[in-house]
């Protein structure tokens, strides 16, 4: 039996320069999601971020209520959701509602929370994040599934709570952890049956730890008496593809050192790298920058190569998920996302294989197939002929052309 299909998506974050307009930004997500929709990309994430001035979506549910109404069959998911941030009840409660706004399309992708900046601003002390995410997760679980929770911590204080809305999709919406070089979400999503977002898939670290993640992740699962399929596990790489190298590279002009200037606001220094774009692009596509992993910068065949790399690397895989890095412009990020679908996928899951062996056979054949094509060919001209003759010679005589025009 051939393998499963690998299911194809993006991961927007967003990453965008702070030298624009942030409403066209925002509304270009959009359209991208929809342009996904129609090139059959299976799944986008969008994320949270309330502080750093370059990630600039703060509710990836209203986002996805927007994208839902101009799209038809791609899935939308919270990529992720800080649980740290939000009461588990309210959250749960507004994922059911886009469970019915977008018919079943909803997903909810979840984390300890990235930006310490946005942990400082609400308060919260980022060693418990991972802590909070843990807790929250124990209660958001069972609410989507339609449970009654009565829990109390440090933080909130459910009592007898519990969504109005049923779920839309049996038992619930699909639920995913955040993982990057750390066991925690790996452990998370083994704890509680659920999926598992590799964010930092392509990275040096990430890469090498990958069959070691779900190794955690079945581990924990038999622990606590859950079970986890790899169909739910998503792999975050960053890549830009064109026709050649050349114009990929050339693509990646655009934006690259905005993105650098965005790691220094982060972490307050400079990078040593992001001196020009071709120096900062040697070490992206090398190593790995830390945030965002390895970049591929190249040609579709590049592309195949790198996800079949992962593929191997990890063991097996479900969707792989494409980071929405905005390096280059909107014309040809959209182009790469074009190649990938039309492409890319295609050779990963040898979606040809059929027609490929249908030819085959036709070529093979071809010996047989083209005289018994001349033979009817042949009978029906005298078949005619007959029956002109029959009828007195009446109508059009019909004559054979030579055989190497038929």
């Amino acid at each position: 039996m051939h393998p499963r299909p690998l299911r194809s998506g993006v991961f927007i974050a967003p990453f965008h320069p702070a030298d624009e307009s942030p409403t066209e930004q925002i509304h270009r997500d959009l359209a991208l999601v929809q342009h996904l929709d129609d090139y059959g990309y299976d799944e986008a994430w969008i994320g949270e971020h309330h502080s750093g001035g370059y990630e600039i979506i703060p509710s990836p549910e209203v986002f996805i209520a927007h994208a839902a109404a101009n799209t038809k069959q791609i899935r939308l998911g919270t990529g992720v959701v800080s649980l740290p941030y939000h009461n588990p009840l309210m959250l749960a409660d507004r994922i059911l509602q886009l469970d019915h706004q977008t018919r079943g399309r909803v997903m909810l992708g979840c984390g300890p929370g990235q930006l310490v900046t946005d942990a400082f601003m609400l308060g919260i002390e980022p060693s418990e994040q991972r802590r909070m995410m843990s807790e929250a997760l124990e209660v958001v679980v069972p609410l989507l599934r339609g449970e009654v929770v009565t829990r109390k911590t440090d933080w909130f204080d459910l009592s007898e709570a519990q969504s109005q809305l049923p779920p839309v999709q049996w038992p619930g919406p699909e639920i995913a952890v955040a993982s990057a070089i750390s066991p925690s979400g790996a452990s998370a999503a083994g704890r509680h049956g659920i999926g598992l977002l590799s964010l930092a898939a392509s990275g040096p670290e990430g890469y090498e730890q990958l069959p070691k993640h779900w190794q955690v992740c079945e581990e924990t699962a038999a622990k606590h008496g859950t079970t986890v399929d790899r169909a739910n596990w998503r792999c975050v790489v960053p890549m830009h593809i064109a026709e050649t190298r050349e114009q990929a590279l050339a693509d990646m002009e655009f934006g690259t050192l905005r993105l650098a200037a965005y790691m220094e606001a982060l972490g307050g220094v400079k990078p040593p790298f992001a001196s020009s774009t071709e120096r900062m692009l040697e070490e992206w596509m090398g190593p790995g920058l830390p945030i965002f992993g390895k970049l591929t910068c190249g040609t579709p065949e590049d592309a195949v190569a790198v996800i079949e790399s992962l593929r191997e690397q990890s063991g097996g895989f479900g969707t792989v998920l494409f980071l929405v890095h905005n390096c280059a412009n909107p014309e040809a990020t959209r182009k790469s996302y074009e190649l990938i679908a039309r492409n890319v996928m295609p050779a990963i899951n040898d979606s040809n294989r059929y027609r490929r062996q249908s030819m085959e056979w036709a070529t093979k054949n071809a010996g047989t197939f083209m005289p018994a094509l001349a033979g009817g060919i042949q009978k029906a001209i005298e078949e005619y002929e007959q029956d002109r003759s029959e009828r007195g010679g009446e109508g059009t005589q019909w004559v054979a052309p030579p055989d190497d025009e038929e």
